[in-house]
């Protein structure tokens, strides 16, 4: 009974070395330790943001945000992380099963926090806007309230007039030229 217990025991080490060691490299090879950063370039570990990060690179907010502070909550640190969690999860489903499309959708929770990140920003111009709705809105067109979107009128900010995966010349060796 002595032996098979070691045997026993011995098997459960070397599952679990051999599940540590899987777990360490897709660590490694996922690159997953950069998700933790505010880096830009972390977004574009997998193919499919390279669009995203290539019209990114060439807009107007490039040297005012990054990716995350119009993509995840501001200010609360476990929002944050919580909103990173669940997009990385989703994320890595979809692109581990191959249910994603080549224009790449947001999420309805996803929207919303860019919403509140493109008024936190834009507070004194979304004021002003309020303030004249009339002037700058026709009574067909909706006014300014929680369900319009900003990019509604400003489509092409900050990711350019097509965003797909087959949409952006050149960008399939973007990752490569930023090392």
């Amino acid at each position: 009974m002595e032996k098979n217990g070691k045997i026993v025991v011995y098997g459960a080490i070397f599952s679990l070395l051999i599940a540590t060691g899987l777990f360490l490299y897709t660590v490694y090879a996922s690159q997953m330790l950069s998700y933790l950063s505010s880096d830009p370039k972390a977004c574009i570990n997998c193919h499919t943001m390279h669009s995203a990060y290539a019209t990114w690179e060439k807009s107007s907010h490039k040297d005012v945000a990054k990716c995350v502070e119009c993509h995840l909550p501001v200010g609360d640190m476990i929002e944050k992380y919580k909103a990173k969690a669940i997009d990385g999860w989703n994320h890595s489903v979809a692109f581990t099963l191959n249910t994603y499309k080549n224009n790449i959708q947001i999420s309805e929770d996803g929207a919303n926090r860019v919403q509140n990140n493109c008024i936190r920003c834009h507070a004194s111009i979304n004021d002003t806007l309020k303030s004249n709705a009339s002037n700058y809105h026709s009574s067909e067109q909706k006014g300014l309230d929680n369900d319009r979107k900003c990019w509604e009128c400003h489509k092409y900010v900050p990711h350019g007039k097509v965003r797909s995966l087959t949409s952006t010349p050149y960008n399939l060796g973007i990752k490569e030229n930023l090392k």
